[in-house]
């Protein structure tokens, strides 16, 4: 009997992969919550902490413009701002007790080892989304594209557009890793695979619901799991 001859081909590209930033990489959803509720009621406005977390992952327009629909409010252009500006300084007064969320930094590293392209994209302005640079560990060069350098974000798909640019590949190659809904719309128009996380408090069957291919608990689970993704192992096991 001959032996079978292995086919020969050129070794496939791992996809990239594009992470939202609060509450999937690091545990911020809820000083975000925290700084909206406290802008808003400097502005008069008394709003149930629910109603604001189920828009957590929104730009903060976007987010204002929202919850203008729900209560009927009229704010002006002005008043909008105003409370975005309260927002972000009332968050960098809480940035010191956010952390990493389990197994995010671990899993950067892993993925930067072995050679997976990656960046950060986030519905947040720069101000207040930088800091978590130090937070987990990277250096200040880190490839991340926030509120500021785009027309529009989340649910639009212009930040993992935009990532997925920086890094030269194309996003319908690409894997947006978020906890929201709001992610998972977006990365669904950016051509994207979605995959959900579940430390940003929203549940299984709604992320999947908008479209995540695979849910993990957190980045350390994904981490474990990333064999299920198309990532595997360095060295003899993981070119199997």
């Amino acid at each position: 009997m001959s032996e079978t001859t292995a086919i020969q081909y050129p070794a496939p590209e791992p996809p990239a992969f594009l992470f939202d930033l609060d509450g999937t990489l690091v545990d911020s959803v809820y000083q975000h919550v925290i700084a909206w509720r406290a802008a808003l009621a400097a502005m008069g406005i008394d709003l149930a902490v629910w109603r604001i977390h189920r828009r957590i992952g929104m730009s903060g327009g976007l987010f204002v413009s929202a919850l203008m629909r729900e209560t009927g409010l009229e704010l002006s252009p002005e008043e909008v701002e105003d409370i975005q500006r309260l927002h972000a300084e009332e968050y960098l007064r809480q940035h010191e007790s956010v952390r990493p969320l389990p197994g995010a930094p671990e899993l950067l590293a892993a993925l930067t080892e072995r050679g997976v392209k990656w960046a950060i994209a986030t519905s947040g302005r720069a101000e207040t989304a930088r800091t978590a640079l130090g937070i987990l560990g990277l250096p200040e060069d880190t490839p991340m594209v926030t509120r500021d350098q785009v027309r529009h974000a989340k649910p639009d798909p212009d930040l993992f557009l935009a990532a997925a640019a920086h890094l030269g590949v194309d996003p319908r190659g690409a894997m947006v890793v978020g906890d929201s809904v709001w992610d998972l719309l977006a990365a669904r128009r950016a051509g994207a695979l979605g995959v959900g996380v579940l430390s940003g408090g929203y549940g299984r069957d709604e992320l999947e619901r908008t479209g995540a291919y695979r849910v993990y608990r957190d980045t350390g689970d994904m981490l474990d799991r990333l064999d299920e993704l198309g990532i595997r192992r360095p060295g003899p096991a993981g070119s199997r």
